[in-house]
């Protein structure tokens, strides 16, 4: 993902590396500022950055015109985020001149990118890099080392929610997307280090665990001898897959539940279903992208699926379990949509009732083979489609919260408001807002609410002692 320049002879004091650059030299201090751009796996990746940088001295710095390294951990998912990235570093240098920027996520192989940022980026990161870049500081290597990066312990930004990787890569080659050529192909975790990892967040008391990937239910792994404790009745050299993964983890003792994204429907099994339905652990919530609601776009999309697949998926989702929530994601403007096809796209919207679709304006990523496609629906078009899906999807979320109306339900407590009104989650991942509580803290615990409110994408309700 990233390229490293070759590291400078250096010198150490306390809390400064002096940095020797064409005989000048320039003090940096050991401190950082870490800007994180995109999904929950960058989130995740940055909680190993920021651990990794604290392991070999580094302090956090919330002001980056003060720290001595930025890193910037960025998404090329779509051209809006990538954009970001040209914008924050010129100011980061221009209020911070002796920063050393650290480019790190899913433009840091991009050439194109390389050549645009050259002058003003020192090192490169890939994210599967990560455990050399103590070379790119100058520094000298520290023990405990870790080979592979997902085996860092991360410096998670909660104390009650933690993301737990369980692989990087993708193998799907969506014709939209560029995460197989920034992040290479499916890699995954062994199964016992993905459950020991979960097993001691759950032992410090976290109350919800989140198991990420590009692909999430592709999860497949050789059994080891290690691994052989927690899968008893397999033998070693056979395989473990994500719905096997899953229900060990439900079945780990703490008071938790366990979500999951992002799920690709070409593999959203009857096993897995049936281990959501029958772990009450395992959240009634699932995020299956759709994209496109035409056959022909999805064909061109790549993505080896069809309407009818899609839609059948839903209703066995539905048949298991009444209550689950459901997201997604759509491209409107894919090259060459039609507005008939389009219009497929919203009989989807309506057929689905999602809880929350994440829209997205289709634009071309470099390499991507929809990249050589002409880019024939214009902008204005494009705002009139993603608009229209909007006004569906407010009629499915607002119809679908009623069914919370005076219901009592779990709610795991994430933050308070300006209004000084918590906010959490359902099992379902809608916001639930509670005003007037005198409840000193609520951060991070499992309350009961009893619904009184229910809007287009939130309930609103009262604690219950």
């Amino acid at each position: 993902m990233m390229f490293g320049l070759s590291p400078f002879p250096l010198i150490f004091s306390l809390n400064k590396i002096i940095i020797k650059h064409k005989n000048v030299f320039v003090k940096m201090k050991k401190t950082y500022h870490l800007i994180t751009i995109g999904c929950q796996m960058n989130v995740s990746d940055s909680e190993r950055i920021a651990a990794y940088l604290e392991f070999y001295g580094f302090k956090p710095e919330l002001n980056r015109a003060k720290a001595g390294l930025v890193v910037l951990n960025t998404c090329g998912i779509r051209q809006k985020a990538e954009d970001r990235n040209y914008g924050l570093i010129p100011e980061i240098k221009a209020n911070n001149p002796h920063a050393k920027i650290i480019l790190a996520g899913c433009l840091a192989e991009r050439k194109d990118v390389k050549r645009r940022l050259a002058k003003a980026v020192d090192i490169w990161l890939p994210i599967k890099n990560l455990p050399n870049l103590y070379r790119e500081l100058g520094l000298k290597k520290k023990k405990p080392a870790k080979k592979d990066y997902l085996d860092i312990r991360p410096l998670t930004n909660s104390n009650f929610s933690a993301y737990v990787p369980i692989g990087n890569g993708c193998n799907n080659f969506c014709s939209y997307c560029i995460v197989p050529y920034a992040r290479g192909r499916e890699v995954y975790r062994s199964a016992g280090a993905i459950i020991a990892e979960a097993k001691s967040f759950i032992d410090q008391g976290y109350k919800e665990i989140i198991l990420v990937a590009q692909n999430v239910n592709s999860y497949k792994s050789l059994i080891t001898k290690k691994d052989l404790k927690c899968f008893p009745k397999k033998k070693e050299g056979t395989e473990v897959f994500f719905p096997e993964l899953l229900a060990t983890i439900a079945k780990l003792k703490g008071d938790f539940w366990l979500r999951f994204f992002t799920s690709h429907p070409k593999n959203m099994s009857a096993d897995l279903i049936a281990v959501m339905k029958n772990n009450l652990k395992v959240c009634r919530q699932i995020h299956l992208p759709a994209q496109a609601g035409d056959d022909k776009i999805l064909a061109a999309m790549n993505r080896k699926y069809t309407v009818k697949r899609y839609l059948s998926l839903i209703k066995k989702l539905r048949t298991a379990m009444p209550e689950i929530g459901l997201s997604s994601d759509i491209i409107v403007g894919f090259p060459g949509e039609t507005r008939k096809q389009f219009a497929n796209t919203e009989k989807l919207m309506k057929r689905a009732q999602y809880d929350m679709v994440y829209l997205s304006r289709f634009s071309p990523r470099p390499l991507t083979a929809a990249s050589k496609l002409k880019d024939n629906v214009t902008a204005k078009e494009k705002q009139r489609r993603e608009e229209a899906l909007n006004k569906i999807l407010s009629l499915t979320a607002r119809k679908n919260n009623q069914r919370f109306l005076h219901q009592v339900i779990k709610v795991l407590v994430q933050e308070k408001n300006k209004r000084g009104e918590w906010l959490g989650k359902n099992e379902q991942f809608i916001t639930v807002k509670i005003p007037g509580s005198s409840v000193a803290d609520l951060k991070g615990k499992f309350v009961k609410v009893k619904i009184n409110e229910a809007k287009d994408f939130g309930l609103t309700g009262e604690l219950v002692k």
